[in-house]
Order: structure tokens, then C-alpha cells, then sequence
């Protein structure tokens, strides 16, 4: 869910700390990510109430997700893909890209709810707007419903202006 919720890579998710949680700004700071750089990304109310249920149960001291063996080590990437792995078969769905199709679903979904491409990009923390496009999946559903630029343009009040 956090993967999902903030757009996160999984070595990202692995190395949040407590600490990293704004939860009166409602971001997540993202600490020496891809490319040794921080930046901020989304902490929604709905994740920031599971997460802390999460804490009220497990009460993790300083990483986010320790591991269960190394309680003052993080998750490590490996078992995190592991238990995604495992989810998507016990639910029954197919395997399409990993955990990191989590972080791909996040960028579409923001863009199909109206969130643009440079607010995506800082987001996603890519330098390259190029980047951020190849995060870019639209669905068919949502091209069945475009129209054409053509059929955008009012001619009768182009005809009647002139």
C-alpha cells in the first residue's frame, strides 16, 4: 500500500524511517533516493491512518518496515519483492512487472485524474521529464472516451465571426 499509495521504488520503501512520515504536511520524505537526491513525495490521510495502525501494533523504533530477523535493519528489496510475489498469486492475479508495476499504476492513475506531467515528475523524483513518460500507461477505456480535435472546435461561432 505504501508503494502504491506514494509512488515509491522498492529500495525507497525499504529505507523509510518513522521520522520520514510528515504527517502535518502530509508528505513522505524521501531520503537519498535513485540518483542521491531527496524529495518529497504524497502521504494520503486513508495510508497515513493504515500506517498507523501498522505502528500500533508492531511499534517499530526507527525504520518503517525493520526486518523481522534484524530488528535494527531495514526490509531488505529482496523480501519485499518476495511478499508482493507471493500476494499477487494468492489473489490470483498475473504477474505483470513486480512491485515496481505499483509505482508505474501510481503515475497513470494521477494522470488520469488530472495531475500533470511535471507535478509527476517531481513526484517520481526523475530529472528527466522523459522519464516520467515511460511511467505512463493509458487505458483503453479512457481512449474510447477521447474525442477528436476536430470535433472540439465550435465552426458555427467561427462562421459567425467572420
Amino acid at each position: 500500500m505504501t508503494t502504491y499509495a506514494a509512488g515509491l521504488r522498492v529500495s525507497e520503501v525499504c529505507q523509510l524511517r518513522i521520522a520520514d512520515l510528515l504527517s502535518d504536511r502530509h508528505q513522505i520524505h524521501v531520503v537519498q533516493a535513485k540518483g542521491k537526491k531527496d524529495r518529497y513525495t504524497l502521504l494520503s490521510p486513508r495510508l497515513l491512518e493504515e500506517l498507523r495502525g501498522y505502528w500500533r501494533l508492531y511499534r517499530p523504533k526507527d525504520w518503517l518496515f525493520p526486518s523481522a530477523l534484524l530488528p535494527d535493519r531495514p526490509l531488505t528489496c529482496g523480501a519485499v519483492q518476495r511478499a508482493f510475489t507471493a500476494a499477487v498469486t494468492r489473489a490470483g492475479l498475473p504477474d505483470r512487472g513486480g512491485i515496481h508495476s505499483l509505482r508505474h499504476s501510481f503515475a497513470t492513475h494521477l494522470l488520469e485524474a488530472g495531475v500533470d506531467l511535471l507535478t509527476l515528475q517531481r513526484l517520481l523524483g526523475h530529472s528527466r521529464l522523459t522519464t516520467t513518460t515511460t511511467y505512463l500507461h493509458v487505458r483503453q477505456e479512457r481512449l474510447d472516451h477521447v474525442s477528436s480535435a476536430l470535433d472540439l472546435i465550435d465552426f458555427s461561432r467561427a462562421r459567425q465571426s467572420a
